[in-house]
């Protein structure tokens, strides 16, 4: 019997942004956006949890190194998206609108290729304490 272990890391970064269509009108992307269409941008104070998902290495026993782990998150995301204007400072936001759900799934592309593919990749963004998402949804 295959026994899998999840394994989670915890971040914290800050970022603003703004969501808005270009495509719509301003009253549209107010109707639709509300605040978060500022066009000040605002901020948030994002909670990152990254499940990594697979079998225990009998050598190490470890899913995952987290020190590694922790690495890679810090280079590939956290130095890029912290204290940054996602519209303005990260280039996969030029033409892309950063809800929480698009940063999700930024993240998760960003850290897919850099951990082993035999094991299972999950993103939860907290952009709220009440609202959060998850990529890919279960």
């Amino acid at each position: 019997m295959v026994q899998k272990v999840a394994v989670f890391r915890k971040e914290h970064f800050n970022a603003a942004h703004r969501l808005h269509n270009p495509g719509w009108s301003e009253e549209k992307n107010e109707a639709v956006f509300g605040k978060c269409n500022n066009p000040n941008f605002h901020g948030h104070n994002y909670e990152l949890i990254i499940q990594v998902t697979g079998e225990v290495n009998p050598d190490t026993g470890y899913v995952i190194d987290m020190k590694i782990l922790s690495d890679i998150v810090k280079e590939s995301v956290l130095d890029r998206f912290d204290h940054k204007n996602l519209n303005l400072d990260v280039p996969e936001f030029h033409s892309l609108n950063p809800s929480a759900e698009n940063i999700a799934i930024v993240i998760h592309s960003i850290l897919r290729p850099k951990i082993d593919s035999g094991l299972d990749l999950k993103i939860r963004l907290y952009e709220t304490e009440r609202n959060f998402v998850e990529y890919p949804a279960s």
